[in-house]
C-alpha cells in the first residue's frame, strides 16, 4: 500500500463513517507506519504481543546488540540464558526460536509472503508456534502494506473503537472483527486511524 493508497483510503472511510473524519480533523492524517519486510521486523512484532511498545522495542535492541546482526541464523546461536538476559520471558525465547527454525528450515519462507494472497500468507505466519492472528495481522498490514489486514484483538484499536463509539467497554475481538466487515477493503487503513486517535486523545495536551 503507497502513500496514494492511504489517502484514498483514508477519504473513503472518512466518507463512509463521521467518527473517521472526526478523527482526521482533530489529530491529522495517519502515518503509514511502515516496517521493512523480514525476519528482525517479525520477531520485534512478535516481542511487542502483550507487552508495552517501550518494552519490546527495548528488548528488541539489546537481542540486535547481543547478535550483531538479528538473523535467524544469529538466534538460533543463543541458548535460553543469552535470550532470557535480552529481556525475552521464557515463552518469548520459545517462540523466538521456533520462527528462527521455520526459517532456517524453509518452512517460512518471508521472501514468498508478498507475492501470496492474504489468507495465504496467515496460513504460513499461523503455522508457526508463537505466531497468533494479531502478530499476523501486524505483519500484513506494516512490512507486507496490504490494505486489508485487521488486528482485531489490538489493545489501541479496541480502545479507539470503546472511546469512538462510546462503549461502556472495549469491544471482544469478535465483535471489533464484525464492526470493521463494514470497512473493507480498508481495514489496514480503519486500524491506521484508530491508531491515530488512541495516541491523539493520550498525548493531547489538557487544558
Amino acid at each position: 500500500m503507497t502513500t496514494e493508497d492511504l489517502r484514498r483510503g483514508v477519504a473513503e472511510l472518512a466518507r463512509r463513517e463521521d467518527r473517521f473524519a472526526a478523527v482526521v480533523r482533530q489529530y491529522g492524517f495517519p502515518p503509514m507506519w511502515d516496517r521493512a519486510p523480514g525476519f528482525a521486523t517479525l520477531l520485534h512484532i512478535m516481542l511487542e504481543q502483550q507487552v508495552s511498545l517501550a518494552s519490546a522495542r527495548a528488548t528488541f535492541g539489546q537481542l540486535t546488540a547481543i547478535t550483531g546482526s538479528l538473523t535467524a541464523e544469529n538466534v538460533l546461536r543463543l541458548d535460553d540464558a543469552r535470550l532470557r538476559s535480552a529481556g525475552l520471558s521464557r515463552q518469548k525465547a520459545r517462540y523466538a526460536r521456533a520462527v528462527a527454525t521455520a526459517v532456517v528450515d524453509g518452512s517460512l519462507d518471508l521472501d514468498a509472503l508478498p507475492v501470496l494472497e492474504d489468507a495465504s500468507v496467515d496460513a504460513m505466519l499461523l503455522a508457526v508456534t508463537g505466531i497468533g492472528p494479531w502478530t499476523a495481522a501486524i505483519y500484513r498490514l506494516s512490512a507486507l502494506g496490504r490494505a486489508d489486514a485487521w488486528p482485531a484483538s489490538d489493545l489501541a484499536v479496541v480502545t479507539a473503537i470503546a472511546d469512538l463509539w462510546q462503549l461502556p467497554a472495549p469491544p471482544a475481538p469478535a465483535d471489533t472483527l464484525a464492526r470493521a466487515e463494514a470497512w473493507r477493503p480498508w481495514r489496514s487503513v480503519a486500524a491506521r486511524l484508530l491508531w491515530q486517535q488512541y495516541l491523539g486523545k493520550r498525548t493531547r495536551p489538557h487544558t
